[in-house]
């Protein structure tokens, strides 16, 4: 298993574009890059592998690699950011991806008609089959492009600004079972996702803890700290837990997953 990551060497809440993020309430950065490098020793003490982009000034949430693009197989879908606060990280996503040997299906650049997409921050795949977040950074819109997405997908409505990217409220564990932050999605949504998945639910402050928000590597599951009894749960399940605090990057409104993009 391989992951991509960003260093946060220019990491910081510059600017405010969801709830959690207060430009006043400043990002500790040292302790931000201790968290980080927990986080990337973590993973690799799994025995996943992770390869890295080199950051870039005046991009901060380039740390965010989770909203880079979709990766399945060889083929890459590349995000279109909402705001302008990121729009300017996808050329360097798009360069590392065309460098990596990605196939990219929606090159860059992209048309001012063309609905957004941020990504495995909005798209998680559970074995075949795609659950399709929207309704903050993502529009519906962009999934009905035909031959980019797989035919079984499932589209699944946010309603909560605080929970503005479905990997915020939503983790595929395997190909049949996952956890949720319920109240996260309208009721619709809810019957779509249940029908076709089986879920483990977290309770209202385990989600503001982004719980929700882990990093799944076969058998192993990292956990943002505060997670305790939904921890013991995944352990029952047959997984091992790992813990690391995110306290910095939850000033941004992100954890563990939001870190890291799964490529393989």
């Amino acid at each position: 298993m391989k992951l991509l990551m960003c260093p946060p060497d220019y990491y910081g809440v510059t600017y405010e574009i969801n709830p959690w993020m207060n430009i006043r309430q400043s990002v500790d950065h040292p302790l931000a890059v201790k968290q980080w490098e927990k986080l990337y020793d973590t993973i690799l003490s799994t025995g996943a592998k992770v390869d890295l982009i080199t950051p870039i000034l005046g991009w901060p949430d380039m740390v965010f690699t989770a909203n880079a693009g979709l990766p399945h197989r060889h083929d890459l879908i590349l995000s279109h950011f909402k705001y302008k606060e990121r729009q300017g990280e996808a050329p360097y996503f798009y360069a590392w991806f065309k460098e990596a040997g990605y196939h990219i299906l929606n090159a860059l650049p992209h048309s001012s008609t063309t609905p957004f997409f941020e990504g495995a921050g909005d798209a998680l795949f559970a074995g075949e089959t795609l659950f399709a977040g929207y309704g903050f950074r993502t529009e519906r819109a962009f999934y009905q492009q035909s031959g980019v997405f797989p035919s079984s997908l499932i589209h699944c409505e946010l309603t909560d600004p605080y929970f503005y990217h479905l990997d915020t409220c939503f983790c595929p564990l395997t190909d049949t079972l996952a956890m949720w932050y319920p109240d996260a999605f309208t009721s619709q949504s809810q019957i779509n996702i249940q029908q076709h998945i089986d879920v483990l639910s977290v309770e209202k402050e385990e989600a503001a803890g982004f719980a929700c928000n882990a990093v799944v590597l076969d058998k192993h599951i990292i956990l943002p700290t505060h997670s305790d009894r939904i921890a013991r749960l995944l352990e029952q399940h047959g997984f091992t837990i790992h813990v690391c605090e995110m306290s910095e990057y939850l000033k941004a409104g992100g954890a563990c997953k939001c870190l890291t993009l799964r490529l393989s």
